[in-house]
């Protein structure tokens, strides 16, 4: 039985087809803003980018707005002069690209360690990637408790501070951190705030956790 999230196309030979394979139109897209990242990205003109490869600028124009399909020879020439393997040019044709949306004060509450009295922990989602997971939090400190918790775990912290001041420790260090500053941090070093100088404090904690951790 067919699921209905997995609907099915049928080719003209009859075989099935997921509805989510990319169609030509998906690939012309994808090859369109690769070239055109790539191309922008290597300081190179339409023309210039043109000359390089061998076509003309008017094909070229038509390959970055998807207004026509690569024959592979062309693809060949494109992948060569802007140095990357031909396969880049298909990356995001296949892929699902995800977000995560959460609206003001409606993360989700993280109760466990750490969570004390004045102290918020607030989820604003979690994603995935190829080789880890991002997961944003927003902190609040509004108890001027003088016992705080201490954090150790895999993967690379951002702090960036949007109200109060604190003075943050990480290893042996010290960092007084007040509105507008940042603080990136490799997560296996202990941290966590040492002294809460202005309340409240409201900071913004993204992890990137490592594929193959688990929270």
């Amino acid at each position: 039985m067919t699921r209905p999230d997995r609907a099915v196309l049928h080719d003209t030979s009859g075989r099935e087809v997921p509805r989510d394979t990319p169609t030509g139109v998906d690939l012309e897209r994808a090859i369109a803003h690769q070239v055109r990242a790539l191309r922008l990205a290597s300081g190179l003109s339409v023309g210039d980018m043109a000359a390089k490869v061998g076509i003309s600028k008017a094909m070229l124009s038509k390959i970055e707005n998807a207004q026509t399909s690569c024959s592979l020879s062309t693809l060949a020439r494109l992948a060569a002069g802007l140095d990357v393997p031909v396969t880049s040019l298909f990356r995001g044709a296949d892929a699902h690209r995800e977000a995560v949306f959460t609206k003001s004060g409606q993360g989700a509450e993280i109760v466990g360690r750490g969570t004390r009295a004045g102290h918020h922990y607030e989820l604003l989602g979690a994603l995935r990637g190829q080789h880890q997971r991002l997961e944003p939090v927003l902190v609040t400190l509004t108890d001027a408790s003088d016992v705080f918790p201490l954090f150790q775990h895999p993967g690379t912290e951002l702090l960036y501070m949007l109200e109060g001041e604190m003075l943050y420790g990480h290893g042996d260090s010290e960092y007084r951190l007040t509105a507008g500053d940042s603080l990136l941090l490799d997560g296996e070093g202990v941290h966590g705030p040492n002294e809460l100088v202005s309340l409240p404090i409201r900071f913004l904690a993204v992890t990137a956790y490592p594929d193959n951790h688990q929270r």
